[in-house]
């Protein structure tokens, strides 16, 4: 099932009513300086947790019919991982196996990188936002070491600006380099769409069709 920009809409209500979608100005690990910045760090309660797991598994219903197991990448991945795992279960009756890895390999307990179900299959990697796709790459590497396979990428937003000489997103550089497919709740062209029919906030406008404009 697509996604429309009616389910887009609807997550990005969400991220400004909990106040994790903001405006001002942000300084990115690239250097660049954005007019808006949504930090899923800030979806630290219950409630929104549980909310926000299911739009990602909502989007993973639609988008990704066959099984799959998730994987979040440490450390924001780990609870969007085990939230989603949660909500798949809950609202589509979708019982998927999740993992994570630690930054540290522990040498005591159990040991090892790995946390949760062993990884296997059709991974579904989990996180919030791609940037330089590092975090992508390291989860990548750690699936493929274990026998298992990447097939996709769900995020929170897509920022869709370039960061490769050539043009490509960050998103577009992953789906080539890895030959992932990328879900996103949220696009930076939608989130536009979104606003401009929003007369509240239609003062971060220039300022986001400028970024746009000099990023694109």
């Amino acid at each position: 099932m697509p996604r429309t920009d009616e389910h887009e809409h609807a997550f990005l209500q969400f991220a400004l009513d909990v106040g994790v979608l903001r405006f001002g100005e942000f300084t990115l690990k690239s250097g660049r300086v954005s007019p808006y910045f949504l930090n899923a760090g800030l979806f630290n309660s219950g409630a929104t947790l549980s909310r926000l797991a299911y739009f990602y598994a909502a989007a993973l219903n639609g988008l990704e019919p066959e099984p799959f197991m998730l994987f979040g990448p440490a450390y924001k991945g780990i609870p969007l991982a085990s939230a989603t795992a949660t909500a798949l279960a809950d609202h589509y009756q979708r019982d998927a196996a999740f993992a994570f890895n630690r930054k540290e390999v522990k040498d005591h307990g159990e040991g090892g990188q790995l946390v949760g179900a062993p990884l296997h299959g059709d991974v579904v990697i989990v996180d919030d936002v791609i940037t330089a796709g590092t975090s992508v790459r390291e989860s990548v590497d750690i699936i493929s070491a274990a026998g298992a396979r990447a097939t996709a990428v769900i995020i929170a937003l897509d920022r869709e600006e370039a960061v490769t000489e050539e043009g490509d997103s960050a998103v577009g550089q992953v789906a080539k380099t890895f030959g992932l497919r990328v879900h996103a709740l949220a696009r930076f062209s939608t989130l536009l769409a979104f606003l401009s029919e929003r007369p509240e906030h239609a003062d971060h406008l220039d300022a986001l069709r400028a970024y746009r404009t000099r990023y694109s």
